[in-house]
């Protein structure tokens, strides 16, 4: 079994000395190794030896993902998907490759409300006042059909779909923003 180095560290030397004097007190024979451990994670608050590994274990691989690079953001691709939208930061036109169209529909994907039961008129409406071409049926097809927003099978309930947008669609988003002239406080604070 390969031996994982564990940092041990304890928030005051005293109350360890106090924990492990009392752990110790009256032992004729000396504490096994495991036994050892055990005492020693104990002091420092955790239920045992088991538990103080699992939470090093834990935030190491916590500290390898935060350090992981974030994904590199095309800059050019959003500029270009960002000409779809008008002035007021409307889609004008739906976009011809699927990549833009996906991109397109993660900026309506923010303007829907998060958490909510909306009917298919409130999406309708939402869509409606969010793009000029002329067919919302296509883009709430394309949310569900995405998995941007769910329905039920009779379609009377619409669900706005709670996942992180990819890095490109989180620029774009922000990029159009300050489009946005009577943006609600619900919209500002979208990603």
């Amino acid at each position: 079994m390969s031996r994982t180095p564990l940092p041990y560290s304890a928030g005051d030397i005293s109350a360890l000395a106090r924990s492990l004097r009392a752990h110790l007190a009256g032992r004729e024979d000396p504490p096994g190794h495991v036994e050892l451990l055990n005492i020693l994670a104990k002091a420092t608050g955790f239920r045992n030896f088991q538990h103080f590994r699992a939470q090093a274990a834990a935030q190491e691989h916590l500290a390898q993902e935060a350090a992981a690079p974030a994904p590199a953001v095309d800059h050019v691709r959003v500029v270009k998907v960002a000409r779809c939208f008008d002035e007021a930061g409307r889609l004008a036109r739906w976009p011809a490759k699927f990549g833009d169209q996906q991109t397109c529909l993660w900026v309506l994907w923010s303007r829907l409300p998060a958490d909510h039961v909306l009917t298919e008129e409130q999406v309708n409406r939402v869509l409606r006042d969010n793009h000029r071409f002329g067919d919302h049926a296509l883009l709430r097809r394309e949310m569900c059909d995405q998995g941007l927003l769910s329905r039920t099978p009779d379609g009377r309930e619409y669900r706005r779909v709670e996942r992180r947008p990819p890095e490109e669609a989180l620029a774009l988003i922000r990029h159009l923003k300050p489009r946005l002239p009577a943006a609600t406080a619900a919209e500002r604070s979208a990603p």
